[in-house]
């Protein structure tokens, strides 16, 4: 049963991380935003990174008329929201 429990609690947060729900890479609490990504517990703030799919490069985000859009200028062409890996790196 134990196991159990811990395979469920790990698929659960690989779910939120693909949902990409805004957590808190130290504390995994929801980040609020505040101009910027900012974790209360942890006193942090946090700037959000997409990451290619195809080739891990970093993305470019691109917003116009209320949309935003990730393009990658490795491979040349924009990439789906849903489909990118994003991380919170500290701001120093």
């Amino acid at each position: 049963v134990r196991r159990f429990l811990l395979e469920y609690a790990i698929n659960l947060n690989e779910k939120r991380l693909l949902m990409n729900e805004n957590l808190c890479p130290t504390c995994t609490k929801e980040l609020e935003w505040d101009g910027r990504y900012h974790c209360a517990d942890c006193q942090q703030h946090f700037i959000k990174i997409g990451y290619c799919p195809a080739c891990e490069a970093e993305l470019e985000k691109l917003q116009a008329c209320g949309a935003t859009n990730y393009f990658c200028n490795q491979c040349n062409e924009l990439k789906s929201k849903s489909k990118i890996r994003f991380i919170f790196k500290p701001v120093v």
